[in-house]
């Protein structure tokens, strides 16, 4: 890791935040939010933004964290994927679907329905290349609704920053 720790109920100038955090995040803080800490403002902003893609989102569960597990992969952050297994099979993905992100070459299309390979190939184009060809985007806007479309690719952006993040400062189990 590139940077310190800030370990929980260490600095009584971030106590609110920290208890924000825990709230969001099932009562703990992640190694991630403890290096956030060193930044009291980004880790404040980070913690309303990435709440809001995870937990307030239109987005179904299971198109959520098979863009998130995907961006993980392309990116390299293997914190990231590891982290989200666990919310990935409750949002009812299957544990052979989930393996077979792990790979960045062409996924094999059985294990996912019409909907979540569009959310793969999206999310592909978009880490990848960031920019998304109008024919992509068209069937996009063609399944998803405006609300959904921007819920999805707020997703799928905001989890490109996280997965960099990690990488950039080495943050690991």
């Amino acid at each position: 890791m590139r940077v310190p720790v800030v370990m929980p109920g260490t600095n009584p100038e971030v106590a609110d935040l920290e208890a924000r955090i825990k709230k969001e995040r099932g009562g703990k803080i992640s190694l991630l939010y403890q290096v956030l800490l060193n930044s009291p403002p980004i880790a404040s902003g980070w913690e309303h933004m990435l709440s809001a893609v995870r937990n307030r989102s239109s987005i179904p569960g299971d198109l959520r964290e098979l863009a998130i597990l995907r961006v993980a992969v392309l990116n390299r952050a293997d914190y990231e994927f590891e982290a989200h297994v666990p919310h990935a099979l409750a949002a009812g993905l299957s544990e052979q679907a989930i393996e077979a992100l792990r790979t960045v070459t062409v996924l094999d299309a059985q294990l996912f329905t019409e909907h979540q390979a569009l959310v793969l190939e999206l999310t592909d184009k978009m880490t990848r290349d960031v920019a998304v060809p109008d024919e992509l985007m068209g069937r996009v806007s063609a399944r998803f609704n405006p609300q959904e479309v921007v819920d999805l690719v707020a997703t799928i952006a905001a989890y490109n920053m996280v997965s960099r993040f990690l990488v950039a400062l080495a943050i690991a189990h």
